[in-house]
């Protein structure tokens, strides 16, 4: 678990920003992209946020 926050506070980068987008549009949920994009739930989460997208919720 020592390299789970490898990646803390790193700034997000172009490429990131387009799957995050792609990635929210195809609806999948904030666990399955946050794996994909290999950040933490809330990172994706206040990013998302940022730039205006919904992230789908299971259910």
């Amino acid at each position: 678990m020592k390299d789970r926050f490898e990646r803390h506070k790193q700034p997000w980068t172009a490429a990131e920003i387009d799957k995050l987008h792609m990635l929210a549009k195809k609806g999948m949920a904030l666990k399955a992209i946050a794996k994909a994009l290999t950040r933490s739930e809330e990172s994706v989460k206040t990013r998302a946020k940022a730039d205006g997208l919904s992230i789908a919720r299971l259910r």
